[in-house]
């Protein structure tokens, strides 16, 4: 038996290692969570995300409904420090290019047991007013 080593450099997320509990992925910049290129937020109805900044700059950006419309807050990442989104908050990671998180999730999360809802051009502007 060995010890096993993951990485990746790409750009975007890809889960380096599945069992049948949980995943971790590395989740590198792409221009979908680039300050000016995000127009959505996502969540996860069965499982908490849980979020380790490596390397560069992120935002956890959240946002909660209240009698249809949205009120959007943000968290700026430190290195070396975990976060957790809990299972049903609206989210999205604003990354700079240098960007590198780790993020940890039941392995069977998917679209199936998630969400994403496009946001309306105010509401990347008042995101983005908050960043």
């Amino acid at each position: 038996m060995q010890i096993k080593q993951y990485h990746y450099d790409g750009e975007g997320m890809s889960k380096v290692y599945v069992n049948d509990e949980w995943m971790l992925g590395i989740k590198n910049w792409k221009p979908e969570n680039d300050r000016n290129g995000f127009t959505n937020l996502e969540r996860h109805n069965e499982t908490d995300e849980l979020f380790v900044l490596l390397e560069g700059e992120c935002t956890l950006v959240y946002g909660t409904e209240e009698n249809g419309q949205f009120h959007f807050g943000r968290v700026k990442m430190v290195k070396n420090k975990l976060y957790n989104i809990p299972k049903g908050l609206w989210h999205n990671t604003i990354t700079e290019k240098d960007t590198k998180l780790v993020l940890m999730e039941a392995s069977d999360t998917s679209m199936d047991n998630s969400e994403i809802v496009e946001l309306s051009r105010d509401q990347i502007n008042e995101i983005q007013s908050i960043l």
